[in-house]
């Protein structure tokens, strides 16, 4: 894991549940969580980046791995690739293990099935 991906504004949004979880992991409460770790963007909570640019929580690996966000456990198989194949290209450009020579409809199958095999996914696939 190279933590590209942990790297730039728009990282990982958390819900409640995985508030809770995280905040368990570091035995602080959720509301400390939110206040210490995390900013709001479009009303929802996402996780900091440090000054180094990266998630407050990469620390040349990830430090909450055993919890981390779901948006983080499925990187890069994510919805906006169902909604815009051609999403999976700008990542591309951002992330060194993605092959952007794939076929547009293997790719979206492959996204599919990840996103299905999810344990408690909620994305309508």
């Amino acid at each position: 894991m190279c933590g590209e991906c942990c790297k730039g504004y728009g990282g990982a949004f958390v819900n409640e549940e995985e508030t809770k979880a995280i905040s368990q992991y570091l035995h602080i409460d959720p509301e400390s969580f939110l206040k210490d770790y995390c900013q709001w963007s479009g009303g929802r909570p996402l996780i900091r980046v440090s000054e180094s640019g990266y998630c407050v929580f990469w620390k040349e690996v990830c430090t909450i791995h055993e919890v981390k966000p779901r948006m983080c456990k499925l990187w890069p198989f994510i919805q906006s690739i169902l909604v815009d194949p051609t999403n999976w290209d700008a990542m591309g450009s951002m992330c060194p293990g993605i092959r952007t020579d794939v076929n547009r409809e293997d790719l979206i199958n492959c996204v599919r099935q990840v996103l299905a095999n999810c344990e408690g996914s909620r994305l309508k696939v």
